[in-house]
């Protein structure tokens, strides 16, 4: 085994070549959802990580994309082209595969159509749509498209591969909260990716790097790079502290490296983990896991909220506000409160149920419920890790 490498050497701009271990689907059939059991080998890397941390992963784009771009530019793929910020020309199928996001069009990028489209009904379309008075349908547009729907569908607008890659924004690393604990895992990441496939404008899309990991990685041969970010999610030093975990869904990842490292350290705070997802017979993600922490006492209440199980649909707040007394009991003795998964909705959710708890079972104010969370977020003791 080679000696571990110097862990500066491999940062965001000096990512480390990993190598993916293991690649298991945790929802079962006929779940609506793909989420995978991701094992990443940090082996040789010199990478170190702590619970709460994320794993940034640098994706490549999906190879039959690429080619689908490259044949509507009328394009080998071997043209050179000059990046920002590179040294050199680099071939323009590595741009596209590697180094530049081909979704997420913009009215500037329509605007450049615009001024190349020769053909008059397609220049009308693109004048229509960037309309002073057109915001909402311009934006609507674009949500549905991706760079290929415009070469597609203005076909008389082929700009040089120069021009067209000047469109392009780069391809940025994606971050995984880390599923794993370095006290049991101290050379591998284990992640756990909820992979995205959806349709738009009736045309197949895919999660850039969720597929990535999920369909293109190749176990013990594909180079995954990867690099770690540090996190302001931690555990409390005090291994006396209760934890309350909030974590529908792909959520339950940091909340796993939790479990394991509280178990690692013999910790003997209580921990209160609430978990949701759509239906417990295919959703129920780590079941296994979870119950046998429950059985040893290192999970002490575990509280689950599957959407689709009844006729009205129960979530995680759901879940708080039915346990209103025994939370409000459990912050009064100094519990910590951890909330990870989706910000648009879930986050607010949550945060709007633990005001409520805090109001209700407190007998407090608006004023004092605000200062009193306010308090928590500043102690440490309600940290989110939200996206």
């Amino acid at each position: 085994m080679s000696a571990p490498a110097n862990p500066s050497l491999h940062t965001k701009d000096h990512p480390f070549p990993a190598r993916l271990l293991e690649n298991r689907r945790l929802s079962g059939p006929g779940s609506a959802k793909d989420t995978r059991h991701l094992v990443v080998d940090l082996e040789g890397s010199g990478l170190t990580y702590e619970p709460g941390d994320s794993l940034g992963v640098f994706p490549s784009n999906d190879p039959r994309l690429v080619d689908e771009v490259l044949g509507l530019l009328g394009a080998r793929g071997d043209e050179p082209v000059q990046l920002p910020r590179e040294p050199e020309p680099i071939a323009l199928r590595e741009a596209l595969a590697r180094r530049l996001s081909l979704a997420g069009p913009t009215r500037k990028a329509l605007q450049f159509f615009a001024t190349l489209a020769t053909d008059v009904a397609e220049h009308q379309r693109l004048a229509a749509l960037l309309a002073a008075d057109a915001t909402e349908q311009l934006a609507a547009y674009l949500a549905e498209r991706e760079f290929v729907d415009l070469l597609a569908e203005y076909p008389s607008a082929r700009p040089t591969p120069q021009a067209f890659v000047d469109q392009l924004r780069r391809l940025v690393p994606r971050l995984y909260s880390i599923a794993s604990s370095p006290r049991q895992y101290p050379t591998q990441v284990h992640l756990l990716v909820a992979v995205v496939r959806y349709v738009s404008n009736q045309r197949p899309r895919l999660g850039v790097c969720s597929t990535f990991l999920a369909d293109r990685v190749e176990p013990g041969r594909t180079p995954v790079p990867v690099f770690v970010a540090s996190s302001h999610f931690r555990l409390p030093a005090d291994d006396s502290a209760d934890l309350i975990m909030i974590g529908p869904g792909t959520g339950l990842a940091p909340f796993r490296a939790f479990l394991q490292e509280r178990e690692a350290r013999g910790a003997t705070g209580r921990s209160w983990l609430f978990f949701g997802d759509q239906r417990r017979a295919t959703d129920f993600l780590y079941e296994d896991e979870l119950l046998a922490w429950q059985g040893r006492g290192v999970l002490h209440r575990l509280d689950t909220a599957f959407s689709r199980d009844q006729a009205h649909k129960v979530y995680v707040q759901d879940r708080m506000l039915e346990n209103a007394a025994e939370f409000w009991a459990w912050l009064q003795r100094g519990a910590h409160v951890y909330v990870c998964g989706d910000a648009k909705r879930m986050a607010k959710d949550v945060d709007q149920a633990l005001h409520r708890i805090v109001a209700e079972q407190g007998g407090l104010d608006p004023v004092a419920t605000t200062d009193y969370v306010k308090a928590l977020k500043r102690d440490g003791r309600y940290q989110r890790d939200v996206y």
